[in-house]
């Protein structure tokens, strides 16, 4: 095979009889391998491995960027690296396949650059692959997030990520002459990655499946270079180590990987940080004889919903001497004058911002104001003061709730309590959440 060559021009413009030059041509191949072959089936089978599973569960992080980045993480690391290596190595094993390794010896191209011009194409595709499946994950969390914003960070390690992988799995595919080689690959390397989190010391964070759960925390700002630089240079090192003339560029990335790793091994935890803007507290207006209603900012939108679903119970505490002045998420320690709001996680408590059961919502809320955490086998608690004691819990959580008891439906301590005069209820009331945090069965008012 030669190169193509035109006859030297003249200032004329017209070709002279002078000696022949080679022209220079663009790079045809590349183009044609971007076209063509196994490179475009990656980027749509990257973009539809990582939508897929997403998009099946969008309840669990839509709404919340923090949790959108950790699913999207787990299935580009998990998932699409694999994919990815398997693809690069099937394109690696194309020449032993075709019988055509030998005959690319007289390409008078080097080895370095064949290499690169045939494994491209794979990474780029499946790098756009990701990039469709990232605006498409934000585009649909945008709407429904109240603080904060998407980590270019963790973005940015996951592209290099597959970026990386892509010329492992090429290499592989070239030095092993198997047709199983790739989807053994895959297999490989999905255990390879998802095994070091059963670790507890910090080399887990090693593997770029790390599961980084980013719900109010942030990666620190050096966190993108330092894993590019791991993932990167481990990529960098076996593709000059099969490629390159001179085994001197080797030294280099290889290097730049074991101090990436160093630092990363002996940070651990210290890679995220607190993110003040969506665990800052975010509080509904006070108003006389309204309890105040307090959420971590990422869950902003969501304080309207939990303000309409309490109501009942706020109306019946209304007047009662000692009723909380303010709820709390469960996240913050409440302070004296306030109670704890319901546990609600997206997925199962809030779906994008909107509760998705409003009156579970308020029952578990009068759960947490009648709920004592009081040690099993107390000296001082018969078992009978007991009964009573719990009896009596289980009934002003059915009042406040404003159902039926569920756990004590026979008991007539509700219908006692349904039936007091409010003057008196609202003064009982005062007696008993002056002792909600007591263990000791007497001091609770009897019903």
């Amino acid at each position: 095979m030669t190169t193509p060559t035109t006859p030297e021009k003249t200032s004329s413009g017209r070709p002279g009889p002078g000696r022949i030059r080679p022209r220079a041509l663009p790079n045809a191949a590349l183009r044609t391998e971007l076209r063509r072959g196994i490179a475009p089936w990656t980027g749509l089978a990257v973009a539809l491995t990582l939508l897929v599973p997403l998009w099946s569960k969008a309840t669990q992080w839509q709404g919340s960027w923090g949790d959108t980045q950790t699913e999207l993480h787990s299935a580009a690391t998990l998932l699409a690296g694999p994919l990815v290596a398997a693809a690069a190595c099937w394109q690696g094993g194309r020449e032993h396949r075709r019988g055509t390794a030998e005959l690319l010896l007289s390409v008078p191209r080097g080895r370095f650059a064949r290499v690169v011009t045939a494994m491209t194409p794979v990474a780029l595709w499946a790098a756009a692959g990701y990039l469709v499946a990232l605006a498409s994950v934000f585009a649909a969390t945008a709407p429904y997030t109240g603080a904060g914003g998407p980590s270019l960070a963790i973005a940015a390690t996951d592209l290099g990520f597959l970026l990386s992988v892509a010329p492992v799995g090429f290499v592989v595919g070239r030095l092993v002459r198997w047709r199983l080689a790739a989807p053994v690959l895959a297999a490989v390397l999905y255990v390879a990655l998802g095994a070091p989190g059963y670790l507890e010391s910090n080399a887990r964070f090693l593997s770029p499946a790390e599961q980084f759960y980013l719900e109010g925390s942030v990666p620190v700002w050096w966190f993108a270079p330092v894993l590019l630089a791991w993932t990167g240079g481990i990529g960098a090192t076996v593709l000059l180590a099969y490629a390159a003339r001179r085994r001197l560029p080797v030294v280099v990335p290889l290097v730049l990987a074991v101090a990436a790793g160093t630092v990363i091994a002996r940070t651990g935890d210290g890679l995220l940080r607190d993110d003040p803007a969506t665990t800052r507290k975010v509080c509904s207006k006070a108003a006389p004889g309204t309890p105040q209603i307090c959420l971590a900012a990422s869950d902003s939108l969501v304080l309207p919903q939990v303000s309409e679903a309490l109501e009942g119970v706020f109306s019946r505490l209304e007047g009662v001497p000692g009723a909380p002045v303010r709820y709390v998420a469960p996240r913050y320690e409440p302070k004296d004058g306030e109670a704890p709001l319901a546990h609600a996680v997206r997925g199962w408590g809030i779906t994008r911002d909107r509760l998705t059961d409003p009156r579970e919502y308020a029952a578990s809320t009068a759960l947490g104001l009648t709920a004592r955490d009081c040690p099993d086998g107390e000296d001082r608690r018969s078992a009978r003061e007991a009964d009573r004691m719990e009896r009596t819990d289980d009934a002003v959580r059915s009042w406040l709730a404003g159902e039926e008891s569920r756990w004590y439906p026979e008991s007539r301590r509700l219908a006692r309590l349904e039936a007091m005069p409010d003057t008196d209820r609202r003064a009982w009331l005062g007696r008993y959440l002056a002792t909600r945090n007591s263990c000791t069965p007497s001091e609770v008012p009897a019903l």
